[in-house]
């Protein structure tokens, strides 16, 4: 194979990296005037940065952080655990700021690092479209962790308690994910997601709703039994 056979994902200029994803969201940001959405993500900013695992990371390189139109996305490179510590420093910051309200969501996976058409670096992949899945199933306060990353946690007993299994959640596309709920003491939003309970409620009325058909058919066939039966015994 020449060089002009090569597929355009195995040249150099894309470089396939496994990054650790926090997603952050600002929960009625679009509800918000344009004035309190400036002076709110200014704010936001302030405390993302305040937090000792943004500053560790950034120190050593190792950190990468991308503007969204509502919040933000920081992706680590060293450890799936700097993702997670860093949500729930975020949480124990808000506290001091109850008028902020995040959802995030955290996953591991792959990027790749493109420039935008501001020729500013931003990133795309699989990794940062499931970390947007991921968040998309959380409501306000929650800190919603993927399958994979929770198994990555779970090996340690420290992160054990906090991880709370939710099942899966139906995205876009139909896509199913595997979630998890991370909470401990006040941080965190230990209640199940709306959008998890809307779906086990659908599911609750329709296995409640059994067909008409389903209903007789028991009845359908005693009856014919108990024909037979008297049938036998007349011959």
């Amino acid at each position: 194979m020449n060089a002009q056979d090569t597929p355009a994902e195995l040249t150099p200029d894309l470089q396939l990296e496994i990054a650790h994803l926090l997603l952050i969201d600002v929960v009625g940001y679009s509800k918000l005037l344009v004035n309190e959405q400036i002076e709110l993500l200014q704010e936001l900013n302030q405390i993302v940065r305040g937090t000792e695992c943004f500053r560790t990371a950034e120190a050593n390189g190792k950190l990468m952080r991308v503007q969204t139109g509502d919040g933000m996305a920081l992706l680590f490179f060293q450890s799936p655990e700097e993702p997670v510590r860093c949500a729930l420093e975020i949480s124990r910051a808000l506290q001091d700021h109850p008028h902020i309200q995040l959802r995030m969501g955290v996953h591991s996976g792959p990027v790749n690092r493109i420039t935008d058409v501001n020729d500013k670096t931003n990133v795309a992949g699989a990794g940062i479209n499931v970390a947007q899945r991921v968040l998309d199933c959380g409501d306000a306060g929650h800190i919603l962790l993927s399958a994979h990353i929770a198994e990555d946690l779970a090996q340690y007993r420290h992160w054990q308690p906090y991880l709370h299994d939710l099942g899966e959640c139906e995205v876009k596309h139909g896509l199913r994910l595997h979630l998890f709920n991370l909470y401990k003491d006040d941080l965190g939003n230990p209640q199940v997601p709306e959008k998890l309970r809307r779906r086990r409620r659908w599911k609750q009325e329709s296995a409640a709703v059994r067909p008409v058909s389903a209903l007789r058919w028991p009845k359908l066939v005693l009856t014919a039994a108990l024909l037979a039966s008297t049938i036998a015994l007349v011959i």
